[in-house]
């Protein structure tokens, strides 16, 4: 019996050496093709269009409240509805996605919100508002998951977290021209008028159609060989229930979706309010304030840069441990901004740490979830987020009408301190779990 079990010791220990092997086999992948390449290409635009139809309400927020003659609460509440659109999406998409065709989900999402978003332009009340950005929420939250499983099954998941701070950096460059479009657009055509570039993703789709070959692709997940863990997790069936498949996982799932929440609070909490506040309180026009907003996101794509290098290298715990701290001192440090430079320099320093680290989800979910269920791991925890941390714009709206913009900069500061903890305690993130842990899950290995 001894011997047996030596040998067995001894089987599994080769095993694991060839699954190691196989992980680093799959992470040195074959130049992508055309079609793989115009694929990659296209989930990464995706991302900067769907954030430039979210930014829009950021420029317009202060004009709706006057033309709608409504309050700061039900202001805030165009966003926290869009979020609860984001989650309705997200759910959906990403099971379809998973299950089906990748590439149509995804060009059925972007054709969801650029339309809703649109439409926005004909809004006679705020009811109507409330259904339009809900409906363009479904086609974002949805957009987002798929996005990333697209770019989980052409790169290797080494260079995920590179990749996926470009995608964050895109959607920077689309909140750049949001703001670029609100100085020019609202002040000439009034703040409905913004609102009809949301058509503009649609190109997006006609590109992507005329040249990309979805047979060419090898993402959809009945391509994708699984090992025995990943078939362990997942039924016959992607499912949202897989993620709480057992007591570890669940508890993963859930701190990855108190982080997100926080992430979402901050990052929608101060790009939605922010400039309202700063051209209400501060005495700035729209393009002043947009100036602001430029140099903050600026601030944002330098940081995801950076974080998406870190997170390869050094892993999430370490990264997100030191950005979320950085986040919560630099917020609160912004309280005492009282001048035009300090301003500029000290939203640059906040958009660096605060939503630096947004690009990081992405990659950091595709490793710990099998590739199978990528999409829905993706939509779910950061959709869950978004409703839930969609919230942070009616509490600061609510804050802004019993308190002051420094109680806000407090609430803000606390939440980074609370996924700060969250994160500490989720062991899978350390970083020779994690690296240990990738070696159980699914990744695309090229033919």
């Amino acid at each position: 019996m001894r011997n047996l079990r030596q040998l067995y010791n001894i089987k599994e220990h080769i095993m694991e050496k060839i699954n190691e092997k196989n992980l680093q086999t799959a992470d040195v992948t074959k130049p992508l093709n055309k079609s793989q390449r115009n694929a990659l290409i296209a989930a990464i635009v995706a991302s900067g269009t769907d954030d430039l139809n979210v930014m829009f309400l950021a420029f317009s927020m202060s004009s709706i409240i006057a033309d709608l003659a409504i309050s700061s609460v039900a202001a805030g509440w165009i966003a926290t509805i869009t979020n609860f659109g984001m989650l309705a999406g997200g759910l959906v998409f990403g099971v379809l996605a998973d299950r089906y065709s990748k590439m149509k989900v995804f060009y059925l999402t972007i054709l969801t919100f650029s339309i809703a978003t649109a439409l926005i332009f004909f809004t006679p009340n705020i009811q109507y508002l409330y259904l339009l950005r809900f409906i363009a929420g479904i086609g974002v939250g949805g957009e987002y998951g798929v996005a990333i499983s697209i770019m989980a099954g052409l790169v290797p998941s080494k260079q995920l977290g590179r990749i996926s701070s470009l995608n964050g950096i895109v959607g920077q460059i689309g909140s750049i021209t949001s703001a670029l479009l609100a100085g020019f657009i609202v002040p000439a055509l009034g703040w409905r008028g913004l609102f009809l570039f949301g058509l503009l993703p649609i190109l997006v789709v006609v590109w992507a159609k005329l040249t990309i070959k979805e047979d060419e692709l090898g993402i959809n997940t009945d391509e994708v060989v699984e090992d025995a863990a990943a078939e362990e997790i997942v039924g016959a069936k992607p499912a949202i229930s897989d993620l709480f498949k057992t007591p570890a996982l669940t508890y993963q799932t859930i701190i990855l979706m108190v982080m997100t929440t926080v992430q979402i609070a901050g990052y929608f909490g101060m790009m939605n309010w922010l400039p309202t506040i700063m051209q209400e309180q501060v005495g700035v026009t729209v393009s002043g304030s947009s100036s602001w907003m430029i140099t903050t996101i600026l601030g944002m794509c330098l940081g995801m840069l950076t974080f998406g290098q870190i997170l390869d290298r050094i892993g999430p715990r370490l990264a997100y441990g030191s950005y979320l701290i950085a986040s919560a001192i630099a917020v609160y440090l912004f309280t005492f901004a009282n001048s035009g430079a300090a301003i500029l320099i000290g939203g640059a320093i906040v958009g660096f740490f605060v939503n630096g680290m947004f690009a990081g989800y992405g990659a950091m979910i595709s490793r710990l979830y099998p590739f199978k269920i990528n999409a829905i791991a993706n939509n779910t925890i950061l959709n869950v987020g978004r409703a839930v941390g969609g919230f942070s714009s009616v509490i600061i709206g609510y804050i802004l009408d019993v308190s002051s913009v420094s109680m806000v900069m407090i609430f803000l500061s606390s939440l980074y301190i609370i996924s700060f903890i969250a994160m500490m305690s989720l062991k899978q993130l350390k970083r020779a779990n994690f690296e240990q842990h990738q070696l159980h899950i699914q990744h695309k290995v090229n033919d």
